[in-house]
């Protein structure tokens, strides 16, 4: 059964008070907090068997590449990728696209060829394709939205061209909360024989995933959004695409042998693996998303949609509300205006209440020139958070209101 008090005992820091009152968590969308079994597992390796991994014949060092090795297999399994060694161990979603814009166009762009992303991107899914415009020619395409904050499939598949080499999409909008259908757009993108990327920083959290299912090409997300430890995120990428595409950094442990007339590299995915990796959060990571499997992602997306429609409806009741992303297939974020107070007033002035959320651009300002404003207040919903709560947030955002008129 879920059992949200039970929930809530798992996050320490929940019972912080800010200015004197609770704690409301609700920037999740940013990190989430991260559950006592995490933090407990970094400090037992520290204390246990901390060692370079991969590179060592004593016990410290096996034992730590073997947890690690074990943190690689269950990513494999949360997303039922059909390789371990297509799970490459990153430092955040904005790395693991940075792989791949950078060795993907090496391998197989040149000027003149397309990548198409959307409009609701986060600037990890558009700086990086920019930055290799610079080096090598490569243009983007931009997927147009609805009013709705919804992808328009029809004027997706007109910038398919023959010089389009990539797609690069969100599964769930950082802002809009938009659940893309990134199965139809797989699915045109390889009737033109076009390759796949998915962000799913925003997703796997809070949707079932399988790779094998979607049959994306590659898919990103990042470890702190689902529990884990910052500075590690995951990219898996098909063995027939990772094998072609030249490494990313060099260093030690990508390599097969070095000499100064040239190198040859590791096999997967030691090849994308330089240097000594950040081991300890990884087995963390794997720590993680056994909290994840026991809690249910469908009972956390079961808490967290209802969470969303109910702080909807609470929101809905307030004069000159603007809502930004209202697609019926929304996943657990809110972004709003009300009349004419401005994002960031609205969140510090929420913060002196104890609640905490995002204001300002999102990290999506192409979005923000669409929208036709400068940012929005976000709120956004993981599994501990309570109705209750929802009721502490609508309830500040009504004062705050009030002191304005």
């Amino acid at each position: 059964m879920f059992d949200i008090n039970k929930i809530r005992e798992d996050f320490p820091i929940l019972n912080r008070k800010i200015y004197g009152k609770p704690l409301v968590y609700l920037d999740n969308g940013a990190t989430v907090q991260k559950p006592r079994c995490v933090v407990d597992k970094i400090e037992e390796l520290y204390y246990t068997c901390n060692a370079n991994i991969h590179r060592g014949v004593h016990t410290l060092s096996q034992e730590a590449t073997e947890l690690t090795e074990q943190a690689r297999k269950k990513v494999q399994a949360f997303i039922n990728a059909k390789h371990s060694h297509e799970i490459i161990f990153t430092k955040g979603t904005t790395e693991s696209i940075n792989l791949v814009a950078s060795s993907f166009c090496r391998r197989f762009c040149k000027e003149g060829d397309e990548i198409i992303v959307s409009a609701m991107e986060h600037h990890a899914n558009i700086v990086p394709w920019q930055i290799e415009g610079d080096i090598s020619g490569v243009k983007l395409k931009v997927i147009p939205i609805n009013e709705k904050g919804e992808l328009i499939l029809e004027e997706f598949e007109k910038l398919i061209s023959p010089k389009t080499r990539l797609v690069s999409v969100t599964h769930v909008s950082n802002v809009l909360g938009t659940i893309n259908p990134i199965e139809k757009i797989i699915d045109i993108a390889h009737r033109h024989g076009i390759p796949v990327l998915i962000d799913a920083a925003q997703s796997v959290q809070h949707i079932p995933v399988d790779v094998q299912q979607l049959d994306c090409d590659f898919l990103a997300f990042s470890s702190h959004k689902i529990y884990g430890p910052t500075g590690v995120g995951v990219l898996y990428g098909k063995e027939e695409f990772l094998n072609r595409m030249p490494p990313y950094q060099g260093g030690g442990e990508m390599i097969g042998h070095v000499s100064f007339k040239g190198t040859t590299y590791n096999e997967l995915p030691f090849k994308f693996e330089a240097g000594t990796p950040n081991y300890i959060d990884v087995i963390a990571l794997g720590t993680a998303l056994d909290y994840v499997l026991s809690v249910g992602l469908e009972q956390i997306k079961e808490h967290e949609d209802y969470l969303l429609h109910y702080c909807t409806s609470k929101l809905q009741e307030i004069d000159g509300i603007r809502f930004f992303g209202t697609s019926l297939n929304k996943s657990s974020v809110i972004s709003f205006l009300v009349g004419n107070i401005h994002h960031y007033d609205m969140g510090m002035m929420l913060d002196k209440m104890g609640i905490a959320v995002r204001t300002g651009h999102h990290c999506a300002q192409p979005l923000m020139e669409e929208l036709g404003i400068e940012g929005t207040v976000r709120a956004s919903f993981a599994v501990y958070n309570t109705k209750e709560e929802v009721d502490i947030f609508v309830d500040g955002v009504n004062r705050i209101v009030g002191m304005f008129k």
